[in-house]
Order: structure tokens, then sequence, then C-alpha cells
């Protein structure tokens, strides 16, 4: 005898998706005002307070040691007010020579501009040049060790002979002190390229231009930055110098009349506006290898 069969609901034995429910948007809590522009100030006080304790030594110990009667050197205190005219009127101009130290330092700055960019643009054919061809590299790398020995100031005389005239000069000091550097540091970054580069330009068959924008650049980029800075800090350590043989306007010139003229106070400022000078000129080419090779050369 045949019993029946129960009826089962094949409906309910499939399950069913159900619609998901709503997802919510992820909500980030932020921390309080108070607590973010503290950790802010946390930040800033870490980097800004060691230096500023450390100058702040500096100026106590530098104010006791020449304070005393014997002292050749003026105190901080002595510095300020003996040079305050020229810290708040740095712009006055009362013809020749006699200019406030915005003047002299923005002669230096333009003969610095000008050498300092002809003699990148040159560094960087000719390191390009030697760090790729190994005849040229024979060739001039012996010849750009030599003269990269010579002090700056050695210089001078020859080009002085050679342009007679004293601003031509200086630019030509600044040239051929930076260069070296730059010549260096990318003929090194240069052979330093990756065979695995120089084959996949092969397989692209890319030409020279787009070789040297798309290998060479990018790859040595680091190596040209670090030739850069220090060819940076060259030029204006050259003018410096260069400023005190040739006359006229000039920081250096500025400093070697105060000398003539017994004014150490005034020299003591120049110095302090010469290295700031040239820390912010080294800060700007260590951001502008920071932008051009995204964080790969060194700060």
């Amino acid at each position: 005898m045949n019993m029946p069969l129960a009826k089962t609901d094949t409906a309910s034995a499939i399950p069913v998706a159900r619609p998901p429910a709503a997802v919510l948007p992820l909500q980030i809590k932020r921390a309080p005002f108070g607590q973010r522009a503290w950790a802010r100030l946390k930040t800033t006080a870490e980097h800004l307070l060691p230096p500023a304790i450390v100058l702040a030594l500096a100026l106590v110990t530098w104010e006791i040691l020449c304070s005393g009667a014997g002292s050749s050197l003026p105190p901080p205190s002595q510095v300020l007010s003996e040079t305050w005219e020229l810290i708040v009127d740095p712009f006055y101009d009362r013809g020749g020579i006699d200019k406030g130290l915005f003047w002299h330092l923005s002669a230096s700055l333009q003969r610095v501009g000008v050498g300092y960019s002809l003699a990148a643009l040159a560094g960087v054919a000719l390191g390009t040049l030697v760090g790729q061809s190994t005849w040229a590299m024979r060739g001039l790398d012996p010849i750009f060790q030599v003269l990269r020995t010579v002090p700056p100031l050695a210089w001078l005389p020859l080009s002085l002979a050679a342009f007679r005239q004293g601003q031509p000069a200086a630019i030509f000091v600044i040239f051929i002190t930076a260069i070296w550097p730059i010549i260096i540091n990318t003929a090194v970054g240069i052979r330093n390229i990756p065979q695995d580069f120089r084959n996949v330009a092969a397989v692209l068959r890319l030409n020279h231009l787009e070789f040297f924008w798309k290998i060479m650049v990018p790859s040595a980029a680091p190596y040209i930055f670090t030739g850069l800075r220090i060819g940076i800090g060259l030029s204006w350590l050259a003018i410096v110098a260069a400023e005190m043989l040739i006359g006229g306007v000039g920081i250096g010139f500025f400093i070697w009349d105060a000398w003539n003229s017994s004014r150490i106070s005034e020299i003591i400022l120049a110095l302090i506006y010469v290295g700031v000078i040239g820390f912010i000129l080294d800060r700007i080419v260590a951001l502008l290898a920071t932008i051009v090779t995204r964080g790969t050369a060194a700060n």
C-alpha cells in the first residue's frame, strides 16, 4: 500500500536573499580643536625650542666674554645699539656706496643668480656628456678634477684681466666655482642609471630627447640636485670673497669697507645676514629638489 508523500514547500526550502541593510557612512571622529592645536604647538616647539635655547646660551656667553674692558670684539648689546639704524632702515640710499644693507645684498644676489644659473645649465649639460660617453669621461674628467681644486679667488685676477670689469669678473668667479660639483654629481647620476631602464628605452625605441627626459632626468635628479645644493653654497661663499677685491656695491665690499673703517659691529651684522641668506638659498634648492624628485632627494 502506497503511503501518500508529504508535500514540501519548495519555496521555503530555498533560502531567499534579503536586501542588505542600509550601509551607514563611516564617520571618522576628529579630535577636538584644542587637542589638534596642542599637538601642532608641541610639534612646532620640538623643532624651534632646541635651536632657540642654543642661540640664547651662545648670546649670553658672548655677552659675558666680550663685556670686559680688554675685549677686542663688541658684545651683542653693543652690536645691536651700533647697527640699529642699519637694521631698521636697510633701504636708505645716500648715493655712491653709502647704501643700506638691502642694496648690497641685492647686488650680491643678482651676481649669484646670473653666475649660478649659467653654472647649472653648463654643469648639467657637461655632466650628462661625461656620464653618458666613455670617451668624454676619459678626456674631460681628469681636466675637471684638476680645475676644481683651484681656489675660487685664484680665478679672480685672470677674470679681471679677461673682462676688465668687476661685474663680469665676479660672475665668472661664481660660475667657475659652482660648476664642478654640478658636473661631477650629474655624471655620477647618469652613470648610475639602472641597466633595466636602458633596456626598456631600447625596447620602446626612445629617441635621444625622449631618453633624456623620461629616463635620464628622473633617474639622475637626486644626484643633480645634490650638486646644485653644493653649488649654491659655494656660489654664495665665492661672491662674498670676490666682492672684497672688486669693490662696488655688494655685501662682500660692505664687509671690507667696514673693516677698513674699524666698524666691527657692522661686520658682525653683515655676517649674520650672509649666514641667514645662505641658509635660505640652500632651503630653496632643497625644496625644489623635493618637488621635482618627489621626496627621493636628501634634504
